[in-house]
């Protein structure tokens, strides 16, 4: 069997002129905190300032992927189809992705009253893009060329992108990466 390594690298890193970044939600990942101490990957925490242990163990974090390191491996092969979080492509550096993403982690209700948006789950991504009009779109995307993230069926990659000031999909069946690589072998 073929490791989510190998299928879903290709897609992430097919522009070699841009960036690949995960936004992980520490708190549906065991040891995250650990992992970026121990592989040392770029990252910035998204939440501002010093943090309590217990609060930094579940603070989203931004983190800079390179194909074929060791935490990228691991994100994908034991993050995909969990709802670690989602990829961001694009050419902005982690500084500028860091200030972006920190515009949307508080929304407010009808009353006014803030919430915490987990826009980084995939779950909520997910759902949220489509119902999103041109600004939003916009908004969301920013310095951003493209979305990757996991579907409700973890055998199906997301991809979202816009064009025009709407918001373009695409579903690709990770059964079909690994027929279409085995055929280039």
């Amino acid at each position: 069997m073929t490791n989510n390594v190998e299928l879903i690298s290709p897609e992430l890193f097919a522009d070699p002129g841009t960036g690949v970044y995960a936004v992980l939600d520490g708190a549906s990942i065991p040891g995250l905190i650990s992992k970026l101490y121990q592989l040392r990957p770029k990252y910035e925490c998204l939440y501002r300032g010093e943090l309590a242990p217990d609060m930094a163990e579940v603070a989203p974090y931004l983190v800079q992927l390179e194909s074929e390191t060791e935490f990228c491996d691991w994100v994908l092969n034991q993050g995909w189809g969990n709802h670690w979080g989602i990829f961001a492509v694009g050419t902005a550096d982690l500084f500028t992705l860091r200030q972006h993403f920190r515009r949307f982690l508080t929304v407010h209700d009808s009353n006014g009253k803030p919430l915490l948006f987990r826009y980084y789950d995939p779950r909520v991504m997910r759902t949220y893009l489509p119902t999103c009009d041109s600004q939003e779109v916009a908004a969301i995307f920013g310095p951003v060329s493209s979305f990757i993230m996991e579907s409700e069926d973890p055998g199906i990659m997301l991809s979202y992108w816009h064009k025009s000031g709407s918001l373009v999909a695409k579903k690709k069946q990770l059964s079909d990466l690994q027929n279409s690589q085995r055929a280039m072998k």
